[in-house]
């Protein structure tokens, strides 16, 4: 009898694998965050009491790792941990700001959805990056999507929030080409983001620059306890050590294009959990933003210039 050996399939690298995986985690967490922020005013929350909570659990849960931390900042570069920092209270506010302009599923769509597009602009700027024309074509889809955002959806309210919402996806991005480059750890990352905004959220609500029900004592406990669960534990640790950890094995590009994948289910849990309606000019920037970034995840980058070191 005549046998034949046949081909084993390819295993993929267990870099991929756990980027993919943590990438996976990403995309369900950030939608639950971007319900969450909208929901804000129902809870009877502000957006310092969310800011306080959101990071006051992880910089707790964390706290042994704090003298790691520190050590381990001697040898960071100023530069590169500024960048580090904008993914704590400067991206968190104005993405709760954005939130309370618009709704929830424009919240889930504008931010990770214009991340890639501000990722390979800054790379182009900075390295003189170029890419494909299927990339580029991607970009531009994601483009229109943002213009029929702007056109066809929100209220009288609803062009100031689109622009505080793509600014929120600009610092996200400066952010993910700042985690690029990093020497800190994961939790490093964790610890150092949440530890600094935590104290400067505090700082602002203690003065009275952002009004908080906290330190006025009429917060509702378990709005606070959802929050913690949903943002200090969700969001604070878990998608932000899977992020951290998506960048590290993948690359900083298709986490940041992936990531956008979000606002699907943010879009439809909206409907039934915050009643919101997803009309047509919402569905078609939905569309045009999501095959963009579907488009440009798959298609291999075509560059100049190297990845920018880890």
């Amino acid at each position: 009898m005549t046998t034949f050996a046949l081909p084993l399939p390819l295993a993929l690298p267990r870099r991929t694998v756990v980027g993919v995986t943590a990438l996976a985690a990403v995309v369900a967490l950030w939608a639950s965050f971007a319900l969450s922020t909208r929901a804000l005013e129902s809870a009877g929350l502000t957006m310092a009491d969310a800011a306080i909570v959101r990071f006051a659990v992880p910089a707790a849960v964390l706290s042994p790792w704090i003298p790691r931390t520190l050590r381990a900042l001697r040898a960071e570069r100023p530069s590169v941990l500024a960048l580090v920092l904008l993914a704590g209270l400067p991206h968190f506010l104005l993405f709760a700001w954005g939130a309370h302009l618009t709704s929830a599923a424009l919240t889930g769509l504008l931010v990770p959805g214009t991340v890639p597009l501000f990722v390979a602009l800054l790379l182009f700027l900075r390295y003189r990056r170029r890419m494909s024309a299927r990339r580029l074509l991607a970009l531009a889809a994601i483009v229109a999507g943002v213009m029929a955002s702007a056109l066809f959806t929100g209220g009288p309210a609803g062009p100031g929030g689109i622009a505080v919402l793509l600014a929120a996806g600009l610092v996200w991005a400066v952010y993910t080409l700042g985690v690029a480059r990093t020497r800190l750890d994961p939790v490093a990352v964790i610890v150092v983001v949440s530890v600094v905004s935590v104290a400067s959220a505090l700082l602002l609500a203690a003065t009275g620059v952002l009004p908080s029900t906290l330190f006025s004592g009429t917060a509702d406990l378990g709005s606070v306890a959802t929050y913690a669960l949903v943002q200090g534990v969700g969001t604070g640790l878990l998608s932000t050590a899977c992020y951290v950890v998506a960048v590290k094995n993948l690359g900083s590009s298709l986490p940041a294009a992936a990531g956008a994948l979000s606002p699907v289910l943010t879009a439809i849990v909206a409907v039934p959990l915050l009643g919101e309606h997803l009309g047509p000019g919402l569905g078609l920037a939905l569309a045009l933003i999501v095959t963009g970034v579907a488009v440009f995840a798959l298609t291999p980058a075509t560059t100049n210039a190297p990845e920018p070191a880890h």
